[in-house]
């Protein structure tokens, strides 16, 4: 799908939505549409992490053979970590590449590190990274410890048995039906949560300018 440099992430979005209207059958676009939806009304705000706790010192391995350290990642300031979902998710591969463009050359001006989270094992992972030159680690949040520790996990409501070849857990390498929901995440030293926003919706992530509004208004 060609994009134009000063697209919004709502526009992209649309032209995806758009997409599938011309391609789906309606059983697949109401199936998509019903689990975006439970998964919006069944959100509470105030059962996820909240500013002031504090995280585990967890660690993330990183696409490129790399480990992540909670730690190192927050020793002189915040870092900020988006979560999505595995490396072939269509939303995912809109999302990433809008905020390598819109987000992280004024993340890097504020020197503080951008790192992208998925479930997915490592080697399988490393697939969004090359095909859109991501400048930001990709890392591997294995079996969900921090999206976990966030409370933004998941598992879709339909999780036949046995699975289907193809199933969420063969396509993640993590044989579990369980995701995060989209989210960036603030934290600054000493693992401290600053900020963390949720988008249920999974076709409905924030725009970067409102990343950093919250950023800057967050002390990042």
């Amino acid at each position: 799908m060609a994009t134009i440099a000063n697209e919004t992430l709502k526009s992209r979005y649309a032209a995806l939505q758009a997409e599938r209207e011309r391609s789906w059958s309606p059983a697949q676009l109401e199936g998509n549409k019903r689990q975006r939806t439970q998964l919006l009304e069944r959100f509470d705000p105030a059962a996820v992490a909240q500013p002031g706790d504090v995280l585990s010192p967890l660690s993330f391995a990183e696409v490129d053979g790399g480990t992540l350290r909670l730690d190192d990642l927050t020793a002189e300031g915040p870092a900020l970590f988006v979560f999505f979902r595995f490396a072939g998710c269509p939303a995912c591969n809109i999302a990433l590449p809008y905020y390598a463009e819109r987000l992280f050359p004024a993340l890097r001006q504020r020197h503080i590190p951008l790192v992208a989270l998925s479930p997915q094992l490592s080697h399988l992972l490393r697939d969004i990274k090359v095909r859109h030159d991501l400048p930001f680690p990709v890392a591997t949040d294995a079996d969900n410890g921090l999206a976990r520790l966030l409370h933004i996990s998941f598992e879709p409501d339909h999780r036949p048995s046995p699975p289907p070849s193809g199933w969420i857990g063969e396509v993640t390498g993590t044989g579990s039906w369980e995701l995060p929901q989209p989210a960036f995440l603030l934290v600054g030293p000493g693992r401290v949560v600053r900020w963390l926003q949720v988008s249920p919706d999974w076709v409905d992530r924030p725009e970067a300018d409102a990343v950093l509004d919250q950023i800057d208004r967050n002390g990042g």
